[in-house]
């Protein structure tokens, strides 16, 4: 497998891709029906968005399986097909990709609270393992735990990953910004609370994504810079803050808009810069183009 801490160890920062969920609706998903399917179902046109990103300049990808956990896929009756529909992900992207691109596999939260007691820790751990293996059999150079907020479930995906897989593993929360002033996830964590803890459990790179533009994540970058300045940071911004128009969520930023507050993003300590909601190959190609040009 290829190193991603060796090649950001080489000084430029990397590229990372954009939304997926985004074209999968654009090419025929139905609400209510499960995405990860479609690695199986619908594998071309999975390829499509995998190969977009790499064609508009990306230097990774992901995969399609953010809600790939058992626990995620029980609610389309898929759960035992986990290995399988993850396995799926990774080898699209991997074919994509090539031998000159990473391929990060994909692993979002379960939606389940242990602090609630609603499922314990060892079937929470062996789910996620099951996808980290899956993942990694698929041909992914490493694992891209994104979008959670609570530090138990985070911490525990990734002591799973990294004891079945020994994969490099990237850990994305996602924040908002409070009436305060502060950045908070839904569960009340700060950026600094999930740097500190989230390397402790293991991540080698550690990051935000979705929920902000570049403007909020340049905010949040230094956060996590104030209590750590070397550990790799990876951030996936939406398109800025999301609107309610006429009735549809729009993304007001457009490639442009995005662009030109990559070299704040840098300056702030960003490593790894790509796209989440609202964004897509026109934006990761000009963010490539500004990264690529300094």
């Amino acid at each position: 497998m290829k190193s991603l801490l060796e090649a950001l160890r080489r000084g430029r920062p990397l590229v990372s891709d954009g939304a997926w969920g985004t074209f999968l609706y654009q090419r025929g998903l139905q609400p209510g029906e499960c995405p990860e399917l479609w690695n199986v179902t619908r594998r071309a046109d999975v390829a499509a968005i995998a190969e977009s990103y790499i064609a508009a300049g990306a230097d990774l990808i992901l995969t399609n399986s953010f809600g790939g956990t058992p626990h995620k896929l029980a609610a389309f009756g898929l759960a035992e097909r986990a290995a399988e529909l993850n396995e799926a992900a990774a080898a699209i992207s991997r074919a994509a990709a090539g031998d000159d691109h990473f391929v990060l596999g994909s692993m979002g939260p379960t939606g389940v609270m242990l602090m609630m007691g609603e499922v314990d820790e060892e079937t929470l751990a062996e789910g996620f393992a099951i996808q980290a293996a899956a993942l990694k059999k698929g041909g992914a150079d490493g694992l891209c735990l994104e979008t959670f907020s609570a530090l138990d479930e985070a911490c525990l995906a990734i002591r799973a990953a990294k004891a079945v897989t020994g994969l490099e593993v990237a850990c994305t929360f996602t924040f908002e910004k409070t009436p305060a002033g502060e950045f908070r996830t839904m569960m009340g964590v700060s950026p600094e609370e999930m740097t500190e803890a989230v390397k402790e459990a293991g991540a080698d790179i550690i990051g935000t994504n979705c929920g902000n533009g570049f403007e909020q994540m340049i905010e949040i970058v230094r956060a996590i810079r104030r209590v750590d300045a070397t550990t790799p940071v990876l951030v996936h911004a939406n398109a800025g803050k999301p609107l309610y128009v006429d009735g549809r969520t729009v993304f007001p930023e457009s490639p442009a808009d995005m662009a030109a507050r990559v070299d704040e993003l840098i300056a702030a300590g960003a490593n790894l810069v790509g796209g989440c909601c609202g964004t897509g190959p026109a934006h990761i190609r000009a963010i490539a183009e500004r990264i690529r040009g300094r």
